[in-house]
């Protein structure tokens, strides 16, 4: 029997996880262990998730916490090692680009263990975003790169990455969003947010926006305007609650700004179908809008996933928020952009990917 070890650290690497896992049920042949580090770690940001996506309890939590990049993945690494020490896996599968992906990654490659690196390919061409450096280093020593948009082909063909370990599958995050949207349409969310109207959905989480006090002082603006517009709903980021609350100025938001918790999958998703636009820092939410048809402003000066603006709903503004609400403002008086769904992002996924590994 193959023993495979998928690794799960923040948020989105649920969902891209979720789809892989439920593949694997349909083969015996395979043991498949969920690892969770813990880089999310509290209800809301991790465990809330699990349940959502029908994912079972991890086999192992390593309960690493928050810290500095160096804290995070020098304590990952310490405590992964162990689980691979008495495991002993034929594979790790590790997604995306959080610090559990390259601290995984780095332990395996050096037990010889080999990796499979969802999402690999990715570039935001930007090194000053730690996510760049896990990305590139992630597909360096990776032994299978699952690819999920053109561009990634592009950047590991150009990078000189051996075109036997390149397989362009699609997107597993998408084949969470096809396999759940008919549990989100029973969602309570609206109820629950006495939320009956057309409204603007807002995530903000990055470190070089949100702790930025210019960004902050913007954002109270950018608010306080656009809820004249529309309604605002912003599940807020632990990140960004603790450093609008350090400059907060409550005379400056509207009653039409409605703040919540960070939500579950099930209840975002809903809220992500039913925008009016999407206004995010976030790279998956500019995939799911995508996909959904939903109009998208990216608040970052570059993407690694240029297939949503390419061809996709997303906007790519910047991090100015004056222009962020001109553009926004744009797109409510009916200046929409029209877009359409990438090569492979069908909800069959993780059937490509678990059926190369098998092979």
């Amino acid at each position: 029997m193959q023993k495979i070890l998928s690794v799960v650290g923040a948020r989105p690497n649920f969902m891209k996880i979720a789809p892989i896992h439920k593949e694997f049920t349909n083969h015996p042949e395979i043991k498949h262990l969920i690892c969770h580090t813990g880089q999310h770690y509290d209800k809301k940001m991790s465990e809330i998730f699990f349940t959502d996506l029908e994912l079972p309890k991890p086999d192992f939590y390593l309960g690493v916490g928050s810290g500095t990049h160096a804290e995070q993945t020098a304590g990952i690494m310490i405590k992964f090692e162990k689980v691979l020490e008495k495991e002993n896996p034929d594979l790790i599968i590790v997604v995306g680009d959080v610090n559990s992906t390259i601290a995984c990654s780095l332990t395996a490659a050096k037990m010889g263990i080999k990796i499979a690196h969802i999402e690999a390919g990715l570039r935001s061409f930007d090194n000053t975003m730690p996510e760049e450096i896990n990305r590139i280093l992630t597909d360096r020593i990776s032994d299978y790169l699952f690819v999920s948009e053109k561009a990634g082909l592009r950047n590991l063909k150009h990078e000189g990455a051996d075109e036997k370990k390149i397989f362009f599958v699609g997107n597993t995050m998408i084949d969470s969003l096809v396999n759940y949207l008919p549990k989100a349409e029973n969602s309570q969310i609206f109820e629950k947010l006495k939320l009956h109207e057309n409204y603007i959905l807002i995530t903000l989480h990055r470190p070089a926006n949100v702790d930025s006090d210019i960004f902050i002082s913007q954002l109270y603006k950018t608010l306080s305007v656009l809820s004249k517009h529309r309604k605002i709903v912003f599940p807020i980021h632990p990140r960004t609650r603790k450093n609008l609350e350090l400059h907060s100025n409550n005379d400056e938001i509207s009653e039409r700004v409605i703040f919540t918790e960070p939500l579950g999958y099930i209840d975002f998703l809903a809220l992500t179908k039913n925008a009016e636009l999407i206004i995010t820092d976030s790279g998956g939410i500019q995939e799911e809008s995508t996909f959904l048809g939903v109009q998208c402003i990216t608040v970052r000066d570059n993407t690694e996933r240029p297939s949503t603006v390419e061809i996709g709903t997303n906007q790519l503004i910047g991090t100015n928020m004056e222009k962020v609400e001109s553009a926004a403002i744009e797109v409510l008086g009916g200046k929409k952009k029209t877009g359409s769904i990438p090569e492979l992002w069908d909800g069959s996924t993780a059937k490509r990917i678990v059926k190369i590994l098998t092979n």
